[in-house]
């Protein structure tokens, strides 16, 4: 029911009457003001989507940093399914649809899976305002699906550790090739197989092996996807690359930077030269403190718990992420939501942090709606800045939070106190986490 929710709501956008270009006349004119834009409809257009040209092959990126040929700002299997929902579509209206239809299953199996670690908590996916807002927004559901399998396998399975963590690394290699961002959890999960997982993990200590295994099968699923894509066109399939490395820090990124560091700098060319200078620098190099701190204090829980909490520190390296990287796309909180279902957040939290995800999903559009129409500004723009700072500071939070709560666990794995007649037992309750590990 929310994902059918959250196809209407971008479907506002889109339907009679169309260009000849296959666009939709009211998506020009109530995009902003509806608050029913979505990255889906708007690609439509500018990529040869609507050309149904297969990507990357025969693309590439022009000196002034446009897109041409097929090429798309995003990893190949991305790109592979605009492609899919462009079949048969010959309007941005057909598109939507077509690629709604293609994503809602990723929701599903991802709906799924955080139930089964966590239980109700899942609800804050299946039926929270992100999943309304973004699910249709861009082509986050696929990545999303990936990252919890892998959790998922390393939470659920019986199988033993090093087949887990292989598994694991390949999902996690085949989100890369959706978005980027599951590539960095591949580290704390080789450090988990390194130091044994688990006191249930029978296995060598430091298992060496196992990590480079896990770390391999990442690597190898990457390569495996990628290579055919930069042989049948490898200037196409290096466009997205460069594509991402100029998009600078606007005021259609959300970002720290734009509403925090750029009143520093004059609005003179010299002054966007050195704003952009200074974040392409600055930018990476917090992103990565921040991710080697995460890993520093998630082995100092290992000192002292014996356990690597490799989804706890994964989680708190997306929020280092979120926080210092020059793009803070709204649709982005898809990407931590999972991590606020299976790690025992308190709630509180959430809901601030949905409060100020909803600032930021809703706001920033009505304030591009008020600067395109000429209405005054200041209300939106204050939604906006509470949006971003809100979200920002809570993403420091949270980075702090994720790496000392345990795991939530589900309902079958919770002893009530004062067990009455006709409760599991000891024994009946270990076999059923037995059942979940």
């Amino acid at each position: 029911m929310t994902l059918a929710v959250a196809f209407l709501n971008k479907a506002r956008c889109a339907g009679t009457p169309f260009r000849a270009d296959g666009r939709s006349v009211a998506f020009d004119y109530v995009k902003d003001a509806r608050v029913c834009y979505s990255d889906i409809q708007f690609l439509w257009l500018g990529r040869d989507i609507d050309q149904h040209i297969f990507p990357y092959v025969h693309g590439g990126i022009t000196a002034d940093g446009s897109l041409i040929g097929g090429a798309v700002e995003y990893p190949v299997l991305s790109g592979v399914l605009m492609w899919l929902g462009a079949l048969g579509s010959h309007n941005d209206a057909m598109f939507l649809l077509h690629s709604a239809l293609l994503l809602a299953p990723f929701a599903l199996v991802t709906a799924w899976l955080l139930a089964r670690m966590a239980g109700r908590a899942a609800l804050l996916w299946a039926a929270g305002p992100p999943l309304v807002l973004y699910a249709f927004h861009n082509w986050e559901l696929p990545v999303v699906c990936t990252t919890v399998a892998a959790m998922a396998v390393m939470t659920l399975s019986r199988r033993p550790l090093r087949s887990r963590a292989v598994l694991a690394a390949i999902l996690l290699g085949l989100g890369f090739c959706f978005k980027i961002y599951p590539a960095i959890f591949v580290v704390p999960l080789m450090l988990y197989v390194l130091t044994g997982g688990d006191r249930r993990d029978d296995g060598p200590r430091p298992d060496i092996r196992g990590a480079l295994w896990t770390g391999g099968a990442a690597a190898a699923t990457v390569l495996a996807v990628n290579l055919p894509f930069a042989i049948a066109g490898y200037d196409g399939w290096r466009a997205s690359i460069e594509f991402q490395q100029q998009r600078q820090a606007d005021i259609t990124t959300n970002s720290i930077w734009f509403w925090g560091l750029r009143p520093l700098f004059g609005t003179d060319r010299v002054g966007t030269a050195a704003f952009a200078d200074t974040v392409a620098i600055a930018s990476p190099a917090l992103i990565l403190a921040s991710f080697a701190l995460a890993l520093w204090v998630g082995y100092r829980r290992y000192t002292e718990t014996g356990v690597y909490p490799w989804i706890g520190v994964s989680g708190a390296m997306l929020c280092g992420f979120l926080v210092f990287h020059k793009v803070h796309s709204p649709q982005y909180t898809l990407w931590l939501i999972p991590f606020l279902v299976v790690l025992a957040v308190p709630w509180p939290v959430v809901w601030s942090y949905l409060v100020a995800d909803i600032a930021i999903g809703v706001g920033v559009f009505r304030y591009f709606y008020a600067m395109g129409t000429g209405h005054s500004v200041d209300l939106m723009e204050a939604v906006v800045r509470f949006g971003v700072w809100g979200r920002a500071t809570l993403l420091i939070f949270l980075f702090t939070l994720f790496l000392r709560v345990p795991m939530r666990k589900p309902p079958e794995l919770v002893t009530p106190a004062g067990a009455r007649a006709g409760s599991p037992g000891p024994d009946e309750v270990a076999t059923r986490a037995n059942r979940f590990q």
